[in-house]
């Protein structure tokens, strides 16, 4: 992992757009089934959108109808950081970019998706960027 990204708050807003900053820096979430990725097919990589971190391999995003862009891992474990969330009234575990500490979703265990790691990393569309790869 490349080296940690530290900007103030107010470099965040100014880099950020209102809703992405909403998401990345205050763990916010869209609302489902209103990402760009929910349903994307596109072969590719996805980025961290606050600092450009690679985070997810296509190969991995699977159809969960949850509402949100799902994958069963990140692309290597160092590259997120899982934090116990408490908020709602619930416990559920937070996934942020391990560069920027930036809020990307949560991940969940258990719920019998079809998948290798019977994992499923529920992510904010806009807490992403997806970098096509290349035609060959």
């Amino acid at each position: 992992m490349p080296e940690k990204v530290v900007k103030t708050e107010a470099e965040w807003r100014q880099r950020l757009s209102p809703e992405e900053y909403r998401v990345l820096r205050e763990a916010g979430t869209e609302r489902p089934g209103t990402g760009e990725y929910v349903d994307t097919k596109t072969t590719g990589v996805y980025r961290c959108r606050a600092c450009g971190a690679e985070l997810f391999r296509s190969d991995t995003k699977f159809d969960s109808h949850c509402g949100w862009p799902s994958f069963w891992s990140p692309l290597a474990a160092d590259r997120v950081q899982l934090i116990e969330d408490r908020s709602l009234g619930m416990t559920r575990t937070e996934v942020r970019c391990a560069r920027c500490d930036s809020h990307l979703g949560h991940v969940f265990e258990g719920e019998g998706y079809g998948t290798p790691t019977d994992q499923r990393f529920c992510i904010n569309s806009v807490s992403l960027t997806l970098e096509p790869s290349e035609s060959t």
